[in-house]
């Protein structure tokens, strides 16, 4: 259970800090870039695929599944 919470707050904070990335880089957009460039662009950056990384790790520490066989029984 611990280790489902950590991975949960670990993916959140990537997520967050991915999407900041990606939103602070829609600026871009008001330079002249279009958005087929703007995705190339945000696709190649490393820090906007964080929220890739996190959204995953959140959907994992979410959905999958625990089992019984780790419980304590009394």
């Amino acid at each position: 259970m611990g280790a489902r919470i950590f991975f949960f707050l670990i993916g959140f904070g990537l997520t967050v800090v991915g999407c900041v990335y990606i939103i602070t880089y829609l600026n871009l957009l008001t330079l002249g870039y279009n958005f087929s460039e703007y995705v190339n662009f945000i696709s190649r950056r490393v820090e906007c695929l964080y929220a890739l990384v996190g959204i995953v790790m959140l959907y994992g520490s979410i959905f999958m599944p625990g089992g019984k066989k780790y419980e304590l029984h009394i």
